[in-house]
């Protein structure tokens, strides 16, 4: 069982290229990816999402990928130096004809189109792929590491609730039997107060006891519990995503909870009731971050 929260951090270099990584990732029902990298690379930007998408299926994920040149990479400033030395030359040739001197300099060297030139030279697409890929997987490997360290948390906590879950729910069915022979006596004692001298083994007496011991019957739902809480177990040992299908569990056991509620019609059960789902809460809310 994994978090949906983490993060990761990785570099990789080539001779002329150095390319680092963060990825990060918050809660979201689905997957989302989200890319930020340099323009000129954006033909890159479905290969990486694939590859996210590949490790990760919940979550939104946000990869920055930033790229820096080596000293060793070509340089984005080119002078042609013929062009140079033919305004040299020209000016030589001016001072000459006109009897002045006339020497060159940096600024006229700059002002002349064409001499020097800078360049923002996009670098091979391959070259930009060899050094972000594994520079990915690293920090996608960490960033799952370390959601799988907090999936470990969640998952022991959640274990943790669903025993007292399961304490809630054995006591719900020790408990049940005696609110039907509660029932019983108070209905004599009603009977009794209203003048009206019925024996307990009275017909009537023992039909309206058997109506109210089938409306108040929680076993069907003690059983449900029973059997969810074997299956959240499961989910919980598994290596896959299981986040939708423990939300869904958790759902199922409200609804078991709230029924057994309803037929109880008894203040120790509705107890035990309440704090079974303040807890079932508890869980649902960690669940959230499950992947």
């Amino acid at each position: 069982m994994k978090s949906m929260t983490g993060f990761g951090r990785a570099s990789q270099a080539t001779e002329t290229l150095i390319a680092s990584i963060e990825a990060s990732s918050v809660n979201r029902k689905q997957g989302e990816i989200v890319v930020q990298l340099p323009r000129n690379y954006a033909e890159l930007d479905s290969e990486v999402r694939k590859f996210v998408l590949g490790k990760i299926s919940r979550g939104r994920v946000s990869i920055n990928i930033s790229l820096e040149q080596t000293d060793k990479a070509p340089s984005p400033i080119s002078v042609d130096v013929k062009r140079a030395q033919a305004l040299s030359d020209a000016l030589k040739s001016l001072s000459h004809e006109i009897g002045q001197p006339l020497d060159i300099t940096a600024t006229d060297i700059l002002r002349a189109p064409d001499i020097i030139k800078f360049e923002d030279k996009k670098v091979c697409i391959d070259s930009v792929r060899e050094v972000i890929m594994p520079a990915l997987e690293s920090a996608i490997t960490s960033l799952v590491e370390m959601r799988s360290r907090e999936g470990d948390d969640l998952k022991q906590d959640t274990l943790d609730r669903l025993d007292t879950l399961e304490t809630e729910a054995n006591s719900i069915e020790s408990h049940s039997p005696s609110v039907i022979a509660r029932y019983r006596e108070n209905l004599h004692r009603r009977l009794k107060e209203s003048g009206l001298e019925l024996d307990l083994s009275d017909e009537r007496v023992l039909k309206e006891v058997g109506i109210f011991a089938e409306r108040c019957d929680i076993c069907e739902e003690v059983t449900r519990l029973r059997s969810h809480f074997s299956k959240f177990r499961e989910y919980l040992d598994s290596s896959e995503p299981v986040g939708r299908s423990l939300d869904f569990l958790c759902q199922e056991i409200n609804r078991e909870f709230n029924t057994i509620g309803s037929k109880a019609n008894d203040a120790t059960l509705a107890q035990h009731v309440v704090t079974a789902k303040t807890e079932l809460e508890k869980i649902r809310e960690q669940i959230q971050n499950v992947e």
